[in-house]
């Protein structure tokens, strides 16, 4: 996959790790707002307004959504090119936004949108606070037992360090032992590391540290930093981030998932919003908007409903 360079203020990852290095703290959006408008500018090519309601796919809707003609969304926010503020520090855009909004037009529905930490987004979603939930999630074995999801691209688990590093490749996560591995909080990152660290003292290693963070700037400001050695994260993020710093680079993918919508488990919205996925395949939108964010190796053939986790 192509790294790209749109950057301007949805910088955010560089932005936030270069004012975290420099001064030791502050405010990421603050900074992005502030620093990115001289780096670039973010795609702006309109790819969703060209979209036309699709009559059949919205008649799958329930009676009362077509009548309400609004859902509420949760959108985790800060790691491009899936979701990050503009410079204006309000405007959204990204991957999982444009998808979000196409997917409105086409069963005629207008989006209320939040933006929600990434960890709270999916136990909201069962508790009935949100209609549907963005924020590049993964579809896992684990999380199908208490949501759904309606896929959209295909992305994943990789791996990124700093130049010096000796690591090439990460195909088993024991080559990590001894490390220490930055990552998100409530990821399916985290998960894989905590699951497998008893495999490095099973081995007579000593096993990999594991710090989480909420903030990707945080994050990468901790592998700038040398207070971490690897960062874990989605391909297509780590992709993007490298390509907006100096002195890290992307190292491999590790493991493939498909990504979804999420909703509350049982939801009757699912077939709604795959209808409108592939909609969007047939008329083209999709393949523009994979384009326009340098995300051509993520397309998936046909959105599907909670599909078994890739193996």
């Amino acid at each position: 996959m192509p790294r790209t360079r749109h950057t301007a203020a949805f910088a955010l990852i560089t932005v936030a790790a270069l004012a975290l290095t420099a001064c030791g703290s502050g405010d990421p959006a603050t900074a992005t707002a502030g620093a990115a408008a001289a780096e670039g500018k973010v795609p702006t090519t309109d790819v969703v307004s060209s979209v036309r309601k699709d009559e059949a796919a919205a008649k799958l809707l329930p009676a009362g959504v077509r009548a309400a003609r609004t859902l509420t969304i949760a959108a985790s926010v800060g790691n491009p090119p899936g979701s990050a503020y503009l410079a204006d520090g309000k405007t959204l855009a990204g991957t999982d936004i444009d998808f979000a909004d196409a997917v409105a037009r086409k069963l005629g529905l207008r989006l209320d949108r939040e933006v929600a930490s990434f960890e709270a987004i999916l136990p909201a979603l069962d508790s009935g606070k949100y209609d549907v939930g963005t924020g590049n999630f993964g579809v896992t074995e684990a999380r199908r037992r208490t949501i759904d999801f309606v896929t959209y691209i295909n992305d994943g688990q990789g791996f990124a360090v700093r130049d010096d590093s000796r690591l090439t490749k990460v195909t088993d996560l024991t080559q990590l032992c001894g490390l220490t591995v930055a990552t998100g909080a409530g990821t399916t990152f985290e998960v894989t590391l905590e699951e497998n660290r008893h495999r490095c003292t099973d081995a007579g290693r000593e096993p990999y540290d594991v710090k989480t963070y909420n903030d990707q700037g945080a994050t990468w400001a901790s592998l700038q930093q040398g207070r971490s050695d690897v960062v874990m994260s989605t391909i297509n993020g780590l992709r993007y981030a490298v390509g907006q710093q100096e002195g890290v680079r992307f190292l491999n993918e590790f493991k493939r998932l498909d990504v979804g919508f999420a909703f509350k488990k049982g939801t009757p919205l699912a077939p709604a919003f795959q209808a409108a996925v592939n909609g969007l395949k047939a008329d083209g939108t999709y393949d523009r908007i994979l384009k326009k964010w340098g995300i051509a190796a993520s397309a998936i053939t046909t959105s599907q409903i909670s599909p078994p986790e890739i193996k």
